[in-house]
């Protein structure tokens, strides 16, 4: 029997997303996947308020954080890896492949002397490869498609499938960025399907269909039985076809030419200028 780890998630109601908080019940060692950095894009104010609800539940339940993870990325909120990182200590990690992704936005924002290397994070994890959270196993599996570098963290009987699969009555993730193809996310999706069926998935987003309650939590026997876009044995020809047009209907989400320069960084805001206020680039017509 795979061990339970305990699952928390904090739901970020303006952008729709959800971070997580992974204990190993055993050992009180917890891990932080994919943390929110809020952002007023009408004001360009940061703020700390969803990073701070973390912590007070890190410090209620006396948890140890071993681990400040990232599943890729993210396009639509900022990462706020590198506070937390200040404030507990632990490391930041995300998949190896972040060179690609941080190669193609460097362009992208034209950063000549940005390093393109994956440095910002203390650890670069490979595909398959294991770690701990505390007693808890876990590990990487490489789950490309809606980005270059996006990865799913495996722990115990929990998988933190972030933009993969969604909730089935919403589908999958978008395949439209930069770097994005349908046919690899279904092909990922299928790595996610074919874990025990008992296995506890977590997204990491919900978009609440049709006006019900965020969700966050499913298995892959309910994946495979009833997801929109790909339950019941959709074919990959199939999925591609009608992802690539769903995609096309969708427009950009309203923060990614705000956030990937954040989050290229690790969650570190473009250093000061010369006035000591930080400026971000919005490339007209990048999109």
């Amino acid at each position: 029997m795979a061990a339970k780890p305990v699952v928390t998630g904090f739901f970020h109601e303006p952008t729709f997303s959800i971070a997580y908080l992974v204990e190993d019940p055993a050992t009180k060692a917890a891990a932080i996947v994919d943390p929110v950095l809020d952002y007023d894009e009408r004001s360009g104010s940061v703020s700390h308020q969803s990073a701070d609800a973390m912590l007070d539940e890190i410090a209620r339940r006396k948890l140890k954080v071993e681990w400040i993870l990232d599943t890729h990325p993210h396009a639509d909120h900022f990462s706020s890896a590198v506070y937390l990182k200040d404030k507990l200590g632990a490391p930041t990690a995300i998949g190896d492949k972040i060179a690609e992704v941080q190669k193609l936005w460097k362009k992208i924002y034209n950063l000549p002397e940005f390093p393109a290397d994956g440095s910002q994070w203390d650890k670069l994890f490979a595909d398959g490869e294991t770690f701990k959270i505390g007693s808890l196993d876990a590990r990487v599996m490489f789950s490309p498609g809606h980005t270059l570098c996006s990865i799913t963290y495996v722990a115990g009987d929990a998988a933190l499938i972030h933009d993969t699969l969604f909730q089935p009555d919403y589908g999958t993730a978008r395949c439209d960025f930069p770097g994005g193809s349908a046919a690899r996310l279904y092909d990922s999706i299928q790595q996610i399907l074919s874990l025990p069926g008992e296995t506890r998935l977590f997204t990491g987003h919900d978009y609440m269909p049709e006006g019900r309650a965020p969700q966050w939590e499913s298995t892959v026997a309910e994946q495979k039985k009833s997801n929109k876009h790909v339950g019941g044995g959709c074919t990959r020809e199939q999925y591609v076809k009608l992802r690539e047009a769903r995609d096309k209907t969708l427009p950009m989400p309203k923060l990614i030419l705000h956030a990937l320069q954040v989050n290229i960084r690790g969650g570190r805001l473009p250093a000061p200028e010369g006035n000591g206020r930080v400026y971000l680039k919005i490339p007209i017509g990048a999109l």
